[in-house]
């Protein structure tokens, strides 16, 4: 058994990053707070990433330090989660258009979609000027793209 925590695991293209629903996920009447959502997407971008490779860390300490930024995100509620709930955020990279990584999520609970986002994220340097991502990450990301 690990101390580490849980990163997930690939199903084919996409990542799955269980999440369980705490107290302090809710708001007053138990339903999980609208915003806590985008959370729990981010994680499932940046399990992902860790899973096939990729080190924010390690992106910073490049020669030319590399980031991403979110330029848009698209959020459908579909069902409320609730606390104690088992949810799964579904993750894939779909593809990389100059700086740009565009990445479909899901959250379902069991085989009931809660919420779906379609993310744009840019690439940037320290100074927030877009910049196409390293080669050796696209490479490692490839295999995932959409067909």
């Amino acid at each position: 058994m690990s101390a580490e925590p849980s990163t997930g695991w690939l199903d084919g293209r996409e990542h799955q990053l269980p999440v369980r629903i705490y107290y302090e996920d809710t708001d007053f009447t138990g339903v999980v707070y609208h915003a806590n959502y985008l959370r729990y997407f981010e994680r499932g971008r940046s399990d992902f990433f860790r899973l096939v490779g990729i080190s924010h860390t390690a992106l910073l300490e490049l020669p030319e330090p590399t980031a991403f930024t979110i330029i848009r995100i698209e959020l459908d509620y579909k069902r409320a989660a609730r606390v104690d709930d088992a949810l799964l955020v579904r993750t894939t990279y779909d593809s990389v258009k100059g700086p740009r990584l565009f990445v479909s999520q899901r959250i379902t609970r069991g085989e009931e979609l809660i919420a779906e986002a379609q993310v744009q994220a840019v690439c940037i340097d320290l100074a927030g000027r877009a910049r196409r991502p390293p080669p050796g990450m696209v490479d490692l990301l490839r295999p995932y793209f959409a067909p």
